[in-house]
């Protein structure tokens, strides 16, 4: 085998490899997975702060976030569907600040008015579900 193929050959096993790798890690980021409704408005080697805004019964798909700080700047009625199918509905009121966990879920908005709110995410310590 010759330079250049076995340089070919390297290359495309190494973007093989990372084509089964990258996605399932990037799939989980809701700012990748559906900018339309998640921002990033500050970050830095601490907190990742994302603002989230939904119109009127709009839902995201499948999503990861880590242990986070939720403040609501609307009042909010939301279904959250988990990866085993099953769902649990929640609100919160504008001003409110909850803690919510680290996990996987896609979210629904219920109401008939758009919802925000700001989600401040933790970070430092080593997040086994990513």
């Amino acid at each position: 085998m010759n330079r250049f193929t076995l340089s070919v050959s390297t290359f495309l096993c190494v973007a093989l490899a990372f084509s089964f790798i990258t996605p399932s890690a990037q799939a989980q980021d809701p700012t990748k997975v559906d900018s339309t409704h998640y921002t990033v408005v500050f970050e830095n080697d601490q907190v990742r702060a994302v603002r989230i805004a939904y119109g009127p019964r709009e839902k995201s798909v499948m999503h990861y976030h880590p242990d986070a700080v939720a403040v609501f700047l609307t009042d909010s009625k939301v279904k959250m569907t988990l990866p085993d199918g099953t769902t649990s509905e929640s609100g919160g009121k504008a001003g409110d600040a909850v803690w919510t966990p680290a996990g996987k879920h896609l979210p629904e908005n219920l109401s008939e008015k758009p919802l925000e709110l700001i989600l401040v995410e933790l970070k430092g310590k080593k997040d086994k579900e990513k």
